[in-house]
C-alpha cells in the first residue's frame, strides 16, 4: 500500500473509547445479516464514509497480556507494534485519550511514537459527555497534536474532529469512474429479477443514466451510488433466468443461460436472488456455485419478503444448509413489489464492491497472519513447523494474498480456510472472497492457490 492511500489509524492505550469511536464512525453503514450463526462481525478495519468523503478506518484495539508478571512490558510492547503497524500505512492517525483518567505516560508513549513517524495526528479526549469536562481535555494539548474533545458514545464532538481529519487525507483516486464496477443480478427464472432491477433503479439512493447502453452480452444499465467525486460508479447488468440444462428445450434459452454465466464472469459483484416463497433450491445452489467458482463477490438479495411469513431467523438455516461456502456473503431480505429494504440492497452492493477492492495495509495484514499462528499453529511437517515470513496483497477483485512460508506445498487445506477466517475476523471482507498464494521464501515456485 502506498502512503498516498486514505487511511485512518485510530491508536492509544487500552480502555480509552478507541472501539467505541470506531463503532460510531462505521455505524452509519448497512447492518450486514449473515445467514449462518456464528459469523463474527469484529473487525480491525472498514471503509468509513465522512460527508461524501470514503476512507479506511483501521481500529487497533485488542491488546492482550501473558502473564502478571511481564504485564506492564507486554502491554507497553503491544501499543508500539499496533501503533507502528497501522500508522506505517495511515495517510492521518487519531489518538484517543481518556479526559477521566488524565495523561498517562502510555499516552505520552504513542505521541512521541506519532511524532517520530511524522503521520498527521489529531488527539481525541474522549468522554467529554458534555461541556462541563471539556475544560478537563486542556491538560491534552501538551502532547502537540490539534485537540478535540468528543464523546463517542453520545456522538458529542465528532463533526469538528472528522472534517479536520478528512481535510488531512491525500487527493481522493476513483477508478470507478474510467472502469465502472459491474454488478450482475442473477438468479432463476420467476425469482424477480427483473422487478428487482426495476425497483433499485426509481430509488433516491441511486442515479440512473439517461440512456442505458447495450453490449451484445447483456444490457447493461449505469447507474451511481453516493454523490460528489468519490461516488461509486456501475454498471447494472440484467441477465435471463438460469434454467436447470435438462430443462432447457431451445437455442434462444440455452444462449441465454450461456450469457448470464458470461455476465458472472464479467461482473466485479453479483447479486443472487432468491424465491422467498420456494426456499432455496438445487439450482439455487449450482447458480452459487458459478459465483463462486469465479471468485465473485456477492450479495445474497431473498425476493418476496412480502409474501412470506416465516423470520429472517428462521429462513437464514436454510440458505446455510443449502449453500454453506457462501456463509461470508451479506443476505438482504427485501420486496421489489413493495420496496422493502431495497435501499439496505444498495448499501450492501455498495459495501461488498468496496470490500472485493479493498486494500489491505501490509503492516496490519502481516499482524494479523501472525497473530492467528500464535493462536492455532499449523499442523507440523516431519518436525518442521509452519512458518509465514511475509505476506502481501497481490490483487484486488478476487482479493489475492501471497504468503512466503516454509514449506508453500504442505499448507492443510483446513488451515487454509482458517487463515481466511482470521483474515475476516480483522478486515471483515463481507461477501469478498480470499485467494491464498503460499509461496517460498528460496523459490519462485507457486503452490496452488486455496
Amino acid at each position: 500500500m502506498t502512503p498516498a492511500q486514505r487511511v485512518v489509524a485510530i491508536v492509544g492505550r487500552p480502555n480509552v473509547g478507541k472501539s467505541a469511536l470506531f463503532n460510531r464512525l462505521v455505524g452509519r453503514r448497512v447492518s450486514i445479516v449473515h445467514a449462518q450463526s456464528g459469523v463474527t462481525r469484529d473487525r480491525l478495519m472498514m471503509e468509513a464514509t465522512w460527508n461524501e468523503e470514503r476512507f479506511e478506518l483501521v481500529d487497533t484495539g485488542g491488546i492482550r497480556t501473558v502473564s502478571r508478571e511481564d504485564r506492564r512490558d507486554t502491554i507497553e510492547s503491544g501499543i508500539r507494534d499496533q501503533v507502528r503497524a497501522a500508522v506505517t500505512d495511515a495517510a492521518a492517525a487519531v489518538l484517543v485519550v481518556d479526559v477521566e483518567r488524565g495523561i498517562v505516560p502510555m499516552d505520552e508513549e504513542v505521541a512521541g511514537f506519532l511524532r517520530k513517524a511524522g503521520c498527521p495526528a489529531f488527539v481525541a479526549a474522549n468522554k467529554c459527555d458534555n461541556a462541563s469536562r471539556d475544560a478537563g481535555a486542556a491538560d491534552f494539548e501538551r502532547l502537540g497534536f490539534p485537540l478535540f474533545p468528543v464523546s463517542a458514545l453520545h456522538d458529542r464532538g465528532i463533526d469538528p474532529l472528522m472534517n479536520a481529519v478528512a481535510a488531512a487525507l491525500p487527493p481522493a483516486e476513483n477508478p470507478s469512474v474510467r472502469d465502472p464496477l459491474k454488478v450482475a443480478v442473477v438468479g432463476r427464472p420467476n425469482v424477480g429479477k427483473s422487478s428487482y432491477i426495476n425497483r433499485l433503479l426509481r430509488s433516491d439512493r441511486v442515479i440512473v443514466s439517461d440512456v442505458p447502453g447495450t453490449t451484445r452480452d447483456s444490457v447493461d444499465i449505469p447507474f451511481t451510488v453516493g454523490r460528489g467525486p468519490q461516488a461509486r460508479h456501475y454498471l447494472l447488468i440484467d441477465t435471463a433466468g438460469i434454467r436447470r440444462l435438462g430443462k432447457i428445450d431451445n437455442s434462444v434459452e440455452r444462449f441465454g443461460r450461456f450469457r448470464a454465466e458470461r455476465s458472472i464472469r464479467r461482473a466485479d459483484v453479483v447479486v443472487l436472488v432468491l424465491d422467498a416463497v420456494q426456499r432455496p433450491t438445487a439450482q439455487d445452489k449450482k447458480i452459487a456455485s458459478m459465483v463462486l467458482k469465479e471468485s465473485k463477490g456477492c450479495v445474497v438479495l431473498v425476493n418476496k419478503w412480502d409474501l412470506e411469513e416465516t423470520t429472517q431467523r428462521q429462513y437464514g438455516p436454510h440458505i446455510a444448509r443449502t449453500m454453506p461456502f457462501m456463509d461470508f456473503c451479506p443476505v438482504v431480505f427485501a420486496s421489489a413489489l413493495s420496496g422493502y429494504n431495497i435501499r439496505r440492497s444498495i448499501e450492501a452492493i455498495d459495501h461488498v464492491a468496496s470490500q472485493v477492492k479493498a486494500e489491505l495495509p501490509t503492516g496490519i495484514l502481516n499482524r494479523a497472519l501472525h497473530n492467528a499462528c500464535s493462536t492455532v499453529a499449523a499442523p507440523s511437517l516431519h518436525g518442521r513447523p509452519f512458518r509465514i515470513y511475509y505476506a502481501a496483497q497481490v490483487g484486488t477483485a478476487p482479493l489475492t494474498i501471497r504468503l512466503f512460508v516454509n514449506r508453500p506445498r504442505h499448507v492443510p487445506s483446513a488451515y487454509q480456510a482458517y487463515l481466511m477466517r482470521s483474515l475476516r475476523e480483522t478486515f471483515g471482507l463481507e461477501g469478498a472472497p480470499i485467494l491464498l498464494q503460499f509461496r517460498s521464501r528460496h523459490a519462485e515456485t507457486e503452490a496452488p492457490r486455496a
